[in-house]
């Protein structure tokens, strides 16, 4: 009987800290009569059209293994769908790859370009996985560090600033999660010409891309030379209400598609073919419906952002995405503090942003995914909670 596990787990692993985000949804899962705002999921049932497509590849037999890359007929929609989009055109039979959702492509995407010791620049606040997907691919993460002074946007010369002969790549996700940021093409253009300068591999995360309420979304592998030395990465997870269906893709040069393809066929095989199925309807016909729900996101986000002006909590405008970063400096808790005791005395469920990244400290990550009811709720107990820390002082 092994009696010291502990120290025959990589200390790579035990470094790195579990998810700041499904702690506090466990927390929240043992609690009656909680509302959550904390994990970032549509509150919408997927489309019906896409889910009698799933049932009926299932009527029909689709219960085997596909090819590694995925299903051709998907690869070719998924290159239709971004040229009609974005007028990036891609090849589907080596330049496209299904993955088990975007989670599984950054992985992939890291795995196949890091040496041992190569830095990846990641703009935060960002999604949990980057940093440790990071590390665990034997790289180096370098936060940089974005605020609501400048819109968390990265900045050109930022970028710049930061790039040591040890950097190989750059990890962007606009728009963003958590802060609900975009980015203006005029800027992303200046941030082209910097890794274009470096010769740096840019990892682009768009799964919130259609998620876009002001201006519009621009594809960075669309940019001028950027095609080549993107790993665009995106899925059907939040535009189409797919999250259980586990289901994104990367794109990219023939090279990087080959390699993820490698790691990918010796670790998943492939993705469902049922999740494959429902996702060509998506994409054939899924549009309208689509639509429908980003138009009820604007709905929340607008409903949100007033309530937290009435309450007294300073909120940078979320412009994609469907999540809310507001600031909760002023109440002398730290964000960890603020969640905890928000969920303890109120059972409202949110995400302190510290886990989001250093500089995600001092604000609070409320995903506006939740009913109108619950979000009115939710920011009534919100407000009950700040008025109880004034008493309190």
């Amino acid at each position: 009987m092994i009696t010291n596990w502990s120290d025959r787990i990589s200390p790579t692993i035990q470094n790195i800290p579990p998810s700041g985000i499904r702690r506090f949804f466990d927390m929240a899962s043992e609690m009656k009569g909680v509302i959550s705002l904390g994990v970032g999921e549509p509150d919408f049932v997927t489309p019906w059209n896409i889910r009698e497509n799933g049932i009926q590849s299932l009527r029909q037999g689709y219960t085997m293994y596909s090819s590694n890359a995925g299903l051709l007929e998907l690869r070719e929609e998924i290159a239709r769908h971004l040229h009609d989009w974005y007028r990036v055109k891609y090849e589907p039979r080596n330049e496209v790859l299904v993955t088990v959702g975007v989670s599984e492509a950054v992985d992939l995407a890291l795995r196949a370009i890091l040496h041992p010791g190569d830095e990846v620049l990641i703009a935060e606040p960002c999604y949990v996985s980057y940093a440790p997907c990071t590390i665990m691919a034997g790289g180096v993460a370098v936060p940089l560090s974005t605020d609501a002074d400048n819109e968390f946007r990265l900045t050109a010369e930022q970028l710049e600033a930061a790039i040591t002969p040890r950097t190989k790549a750059l990890l962007i996700n606009y728009p963003n999660n958590p802060t609900g940021a975009t980015m203006p093409r005029e800027e992303l253009e200046k941030i082209a010409k910097v890794v274009e300068k470096h010769d740096l591999i840019v990892i682009s995360d768009e799964v919130y891309d259609k998620l876009t309420y002001v201006g519009e979304h621009t594809c960075f592998a669309a940019l001028p030379g950027m095609r080549d030395r993107t790993i665009l990465l995106n899925g059907f997870s939040k535009a189409y209400a797919m999250t259980g269906w586990r289901l994104g893709y990367a794109c990219g040069h023939p090279e990087v598609i080959s390699a993820m393809t490698k790691i990918h066929q010796y670790t998943m095989i492939c993705a469902p073919m049922t999740t494959q199925k429902a996702a060509i309807e998506a994409l054939r016909n899924g549009t309208e419906e689509m639509k429908e729900m980003v138009a009820s996101y604007d709905q929340r986000r607008r409903l949100v952002l007033k309530g937290f002006e009435e309450i007294g909590l300073p909120c940078f405008e979320p412009k994609g995405a469907f999540y809310a970063f507001p600031s909760i400096k002023h109440t002398g808790l730290t964000s960890e503090q603020f969640a905890e005791q928000l969920l303890n005395e109120t059972k409202v469920a949110i995400v302190p942003g510290n886990v989001l990244g250093a500089c995600g400290e001092g604000h609070i990550r409320c995903s506006y995914a939740s009913s109108v009811q619950n979000l009115t709720e939710a920011l009534e107990r919100m407000g009950t909670f700040l008025q109880s820390l004034t008493q309190k002082v």
